[in-house]
């Protein structure tokens, strides 16, 4: 059936050559890029991408694809997905995706809000009717060095939050270098997972750049609190009934006092005997971590074999350093899709993609999901995002939306609405029902939202840590209100 359903190799053909310029630019996650000679005041021909294989029709609007610097040594790779006609705004995505640090923005144009998804046979892409850049320009940055088609000429990938936020913050320059027709365009910072971090220490670097033109950021099931997130988490899982009275009993004696419970530091041993055992429950029973409700990719633990090693990631706090969090690349005789409905490597790796179409050196490793080395060299310098977003807050200059899955436990919807609470901003908006009108079935309840000055929290119904992916019409529908100011 793969074999079938490849497409057959790029030929030249018409397309509608629409300025990209005309439109929004939202970009979805840095890339590392290479120092680059002054470009004349227009798009970089070189970087045009002319042809993608996987593809049965090639689309009309412009895309580009090449590398920006990031530093003297640090080169991240860009993809960015113009629109065919639109207002001129500009968003930029910055996503740790899922499990990072050290996991490329590309999953979040291939298999969430990009123009075209990537199948299950890991070869052909369909156009997403849902996709971001048909109301914004889409700028997918992959970052830090080390993660997907970035890289660093001394090859040293260690790295940490201060460094990746300058080096993302160098990356956009560079874009905007190479892309001058952008220069004044409205530009938001969005992300998802990790970008938690990645998008509030950029954006307290750009909004001192008055070359910029910041209007706000969103930032999706992001990792705003360590401690907010963990604790937030034991309440998810007993009341979505995962943990049951004896261990909730436990909890509640040997973590808790006062009426107030610690999940997330507590030194007392029954209560880190309690904890691990939620580790258990929550990460490596055979639930879907990333969506509650969601089929565990690969099935149970035990009844599958990997082609190679499982990502481990601890990026949550103290209680998921204990949780072997995994991140699927390739996956060996299950009975199912991946968590995202295709293989790890997706397409990427194939030559005539790589060389012709996205202009990558010959001489850089096939390209993987996420780099393990990247994740455990990476070095946590923030335990909460606080002070950026009061930072920010402060100027009153900025639209921020904090919007969250509900069923996702990686980073749960309550920890977030916590964090936001905890800014202490003038509420405008009771916590109140958003719509989306689904055609046949009528305007149904996606979620539910609050507002504050300059901020809101808004929540995605049965939607899980990837939120395009779950509910790609309820996530484009709040992108366009979030975008267009309008009431969500």
């Amino acid at each position: 059936e793969a074999s079938r359903a490849r497409a057959p190799p790029c030929a030249p053909q018409g397309r509608r050559r629409g300025s990209m310029a005309r439109a929004a630019l939202s970009p979805l996650f840095l890339l590392l890029v290479a120092s680059c000679a002054p470009r004349s005041q227009a798009a970089p021909e070189q970087d045009e991408i002319q042809c993608l294989p996987g593809l049965a029709k090639q689309p009309s609007f412009r895309q580009y694809s090449g590398y920006l610097r990031a530093s003297d040594s640090k080169h991240f790779h860009y993809w960015v997905c113009g629109v065919p006609e639109g207002p001129s705004r500009a968003a930029l995505w910055c996503s740790g995706s899922t499990g990072g640090p050290g996991c490329s923005s590309l999953d979040g144009l291939l298999t969430e809000h990009g123009p075209f998804l990537i199948q299950p046979d890991g070869v052909t892409l369909q156009y997403n009717p849902y996709s971001w850049n048909l109301i914004a320009n889409v700028l997918y940055i992959e970052s830090p060095a080390g993660v997907g088609f970035s890289y660093s000429n001394d090859k040293v990938y260690v790295t940490n939050d201060t460094e990746v936020a300058q080096n993302n913050y160098e990356a956009l320059k560079d874009f905007f270098r190479l892309f001058p027709e952008y220069k004044d365009n409205k530009l938001f910072l969005t992300g998802e997972s990790y970008a938690g971090i990645y998008i509030p220490t950029l954006a307290v670097l750009v909004m001192e750049d008055p070359s910029m033109n910041l209007q706000g950021l969103a930032v999706g099931n992001g990792l705003s609190s360590y401690e907010q997130n963990d604790n937030s988490l034991v309440y998810f899982a007993y009341y979505h009934g995962l943990l049951g009275n004896r261990l909730w009993s436990s909890l509640q004696t040997h973590c808790c006092s006062q009426n107030k419970c610690n999940f997330y530091d507590n030194k007392d041993p029954e209560c880190v005997t309690s904890l691990q055992e939620v580790s258990r429950i929550v990460g490596n029973s055979g639930l879907n971590i990333y969506n509650l409700y969601a089929p565990c990719a690969g099935g149970v633990p035990g009844h599958v074999r990997y082609e190679k090693d499982t990502l481990v990631v601890q990026d949550l706090g103290n209680l998921f350093t204990h949780l072997p969090l995994k991140r699927t690349w390739h996956q060996v005789g299950a009975h199912g899709p991946p968590l995202h409905q295709h293989h790890g490597r997706l397409h990427l790796p194939q030559q005539p993609l790589r060389a012709q179409g996205l202009h990558i050196p010959e001489q850089l490793p096939s390209w993987d999901m996420c780099n393990f080395l990247v994740n455990i060299q990476y070095r946590r310098l923030y335990q909460s995002m606080n002070s950026q977003y009061l930072k920010l807050l402060n100027s009153q200059k900025y639209q921020i939306l904090l919007y969250n899955g509900d069923v996702d436990m990686a980073c749960n919807f309550l920890g977030d609405e916590w964090f936001v609470d905890s800014l202490n901003q003038k509420m405008e908006v009771q916590r109140r029902p958003w719509l989306v009108d689904y055609g046949d079935s009528g305007e149904q309840i996606a979620g539910f939202v609050k507002e504050f000055s300059h901020i809101a929290f808004l929540t995605i119904k049965g939607a899980g840590h990837m939120v395009p992916t779950d509910k790609p019409q309820a996530a484009f529908t709040m992108f366009s209100r979030f975008l267009n100011r309008e009431p969500y």
